[in-house]
């Protein structure tokens, strides 16, 4: 326990013994100007008159031992006291990227995919999350990142840029300077490729980078429209190499029967092959699913680096003022009366 504002401890020692000397001082002089009055024992030796100068004096003695414990309280409450003490927050062990393909043809669904990943982010307590959109070239809006608050804002920004909003046209930009358009395995590996590098140095045990669980959340309806530097499926063995794990969010999931060639096929092969999972958007067992999943890796968490903290204590001080200047009010009350 320490006091931060120390100094004001002396200092209102200083004042009030100032204050006292003065009072004392005043006394000294009103008492020197006082006229005797005759008689006077005539009403001080009556037992009434005795009874009530005890009463007086009694809470006289109460409400001025009130006031100085109030006074002390306040002081030592004004000096601020505190505790300092060392912590190691514990962390979860799970980064995941939310890889959004902002293209033509995901226009129509893109607001109902950024739903889809708010829901994914109050579903997840501990997780870095960050986000990328991509069309021809591949943009991070925000990196890997606990603070849930902002993803939420930033998520409510991509919302309304794609249901139009005024001024909001501004997100995508940087996601047309490749040539083509919805290049899904450029923008997978873009996004596979936020993840920070793996045998970074860390310590064992610190949480580095290589214990981490990646996962990356990708919404596609795997339309390619030009020619990628990486295909999908070597996006996916990319991520495989890097032990990220792909979900795929398809929202034009039709039917195109058994041809393992048609886009939704191609992306629940590429999905499944990194150990991830392929979902229709529009299935109501998605959001719970991923959710389950990502949390079955590693979920152990660890400690982060220790950090030091102060916390205030003034509880105890403000508690002991509290109750003293009831008393106080009461004692004055009692002496008026």
């Amino acid at each position: 326990m320490e006091l931060i504002f120390w100094w004001m401890i002396p200092a209102a020692l200083i004042l009030g013994a100032g204050t006292y000397w003065m009072v004392r001082k005043r006394a000294r002089g009103e008492n020197a100007t006082r006229v005797p009055v005759a008689h006077g024992h005539r009403l001080t030796d009556l037992p009434e008159y005795q009874a009530a100068l005890r009463r007086h004096r009694r809470w006289l003695t109460v409400a001025a031992v009130a006031g100085a414990v109030l006074m002390a309280a306040s002081v030592a409450a004004a000096a601020r006291p505190a505790e300092r003490s060392t912590v190691s927050p514990e962390q979860r062990n799970r980064d995941i990227i939310l890889c959004l393909d902002a293209s033509g043809s995901m226009s129509s669904a893109d607001a109902a995919v950024v739903d889809v990943f708010a829901r994914l982010a109050e579903g997840f307590d501990g997780e870095r999350l960050g986000l990328t959109v991509f069309d021809s070239s591949a943009v991070q809006v925000f990196p890997l990142t606990d603070d849930y608050d902002f993803v939420q804002e930033q998520l409510e920004v991509a919302r309304e840029a794609f249901d139009g909003a005024p001024g909001s046209a501004g997100f995508l930009d940087g996601t047309w300077n490749g040539a083509g358009s919805s290049l899904i395995g450029d923008g997978l590996a873009s996004c596979v490729q936020g993840f920070p590098a793996t045998g970074a140095g860390a310590p064992a045990g610190s949480g580095g980078p290589e214990e981490r669980s990646r996962s990356v959340i990708l919404a596609t309806d795997n339309f390619v429209s030009g020619e990628p530097i990486f295909t999908l499926q070597e996006a996916a063995a990319l991520a495989t190499t890097k032990d990220v794990r792909v979900f795929a969010l398809n929202p034009g999931d039709f039917d195109y029967g058994t041809d393992p060639g048609q886009p939704g096929a191609q992306l629940r092969s590429a999905a499944e092959g990194t150990g991830g999972a392929y979902y229709p958007l529009d299935s109501p067992d998605t959001v719970p699913d991923i959710i389950r999943k990502v949390e079955s890796t590693e979920a152990t968490a660890f400690k982060a680096a220790p950090q030091a903290t102060v916390a205030d204590r003034a509880e105890i001080p403000l508690g002991v003022a509290l109750a003293s200047g009831l008393l106080l009010v009461g004692a004055t009350w009692r002496l008026r009366s």
